[in-house]
């Protein structure tokens, strides 16, 4: 491989950055203690944790009180659906942690459309007395597509006024992982109108296995992780004081940077999609390319065996996915491509490539070039 490597899967994750680690470092070291401990250093270490939740909290306008800090997104998400015993709602699109979480319980998917938006219709139609929970992200990980989550908020707020004003104290309730938006999108629980929040620190330019759920008063958690007590009983275990400072730095500069960084990657992406459809006028590009996070282009090349694009370009440097790492890892195809109804034969040649703090205009443009070197020698391969 070549020495100097372009990477372009920062959906799957991303590096930690280098205020953040900073940030971090003594409390590897000397800033060890456990923040349970009764001395006066440890009682410090304490104060630090704290603060840093309340940076993380007004980051997406909530109190630190209402955040349960986990190891990820996927614990996150496990621990929101435990809250619940009656039929729940997501999509066919979701992150592979939500479906399995879903699967425990009573219940229904509904289908996004060939853009892979999920609308507040279906969820509306979806709803039956006994549902609980519905659990949308606010990102697509693999296509990009933003969802339009404060009209399905409505949908579930005037079905829990509904409820009310019937007698009927069946809860209701809306989780949405926001760990591939964060960063780029508003995540503001309020303007959002969500019950629940997700967000994953490693995928925002923190530390990996750190994680976190936003809930509102009203909602009542199970606990899924006893022992101790810490966070609220909700999440026992000594906390990762550590992980949770980087979480916090994290979101810090990712609050001060968003507008910017947005526009910034929006560019670099939509120069890469015009070079890539000039070349191949068949190319299929798929998403709402109206409403995608900026660092998203989710592109397919009809024919092509994407697996061997990947490995090629892995040689040559350039670091991209095929749909989700998840389902890449799996060698499945992607359940996202099959639900929004990509043919097999445009599904297995598409490449996800996500763009970050790591792109700029120089590696863009010659990465674009040798994806396109790349994809006519394969082209020209299976026609032989």
């Amino acid at each position: 491989m070549n020495e100097e490597v372009i990477y372009l899967d920062h959906a799957a994750a991303t590096p930690v950055d280098a205020k953040v680690q900073a940030a971090m470092q003594p409390f590897f070291s000397d800033d060890f203690y456990n923040p349970s401990a009764p001395y006066a250093p440890a009682v410090r270490v304490r104060r630090e944790y704290e603060a840093a939740k309340q940076v993380i909290a007004r980051a997406i306008g909530a109190k630190a009180d209402d955040l349960v800090m986990t190891a990820g997104a996927t614990e996150s998400i496990n621990l929101a659906f435990s809250s619940v015993t009656g039929h729940v709602i997501t999509s066919n699109i979701e992150h592979h942690a939500v479906l399995a979480a879903a699967r425990r319980h009573e219940v229904t998917f509904v289908s996004a459309n060939e853009k892979g938006v999920v609308s507040a219709e279906s969820i509306k139609a979806a709803l039956r007395p006994d549902t609980q929970l519905v659990s949308i992200a606010l990102a697509n990980n693999e296509l990009g597509t933003i969802q339009p989550l404060r009209s399905i908020a409505e949908v579930v707020h005037h079905e829990r006024q509904r409820r009310l004003q019937a007698g009927d104290h069946t809860p209701l309730h809306l989780h949405s992982d926001a760990s591939q938006g964060v960063g780029q999108l508003d995540v503001n629980v309020a303007r959002q109108g969500v019950d629940m929040l997700t967000l994953n620190a490693s995928k925002v330019y923190g530390p990996k296995q750190v994680g976190l759920l936003w809930t509102a008063p009203s909602v009542q958690l199970v606990p899924t992780i006893v022992g101790g007590g810490q966070e609220r009983g909700l999440r026992s275990g000594t906390e990762n004081v550590p992980g949770v400072i980087g979480f916090a730095k994290a979101m810090e500069l990712a609050s001060a940077h968003r507008k910017f960084e947005s526009e910034r990657l929006s560019a670099l992406r939509n120069a890469m999609q015009e070079k890539f459809t000039t070349a191949f006028p068949e190319a299929v590009v798929s998403g709402d390319l109206k409403h995608r996070l900026a660092g998203h282009l989710h592109i397919s090349f009809p024919g092509l065996d994407a697996e061997r694009v990947l490995f090629a370009l892995e040689m040559r440097g350039v670091l991209v996915a095929t749909g989700s790492a998840c389902a890449a890892n799996k060698g499945t195809r992607s359940h996202v491509l099959t639900a929004i109804g990509l043919p097999a034969e445009v599904a297995d040649g598409s490449l996800r490539i996500t763009l970050g703090h790591l792109s700029n205009e120089e590696n863009i443009a010659k990465a674009t070039d040798i994806i396109i070197e790349e994809i006519q020698k394969e082209y020209a391969r299976s026609q032989k």
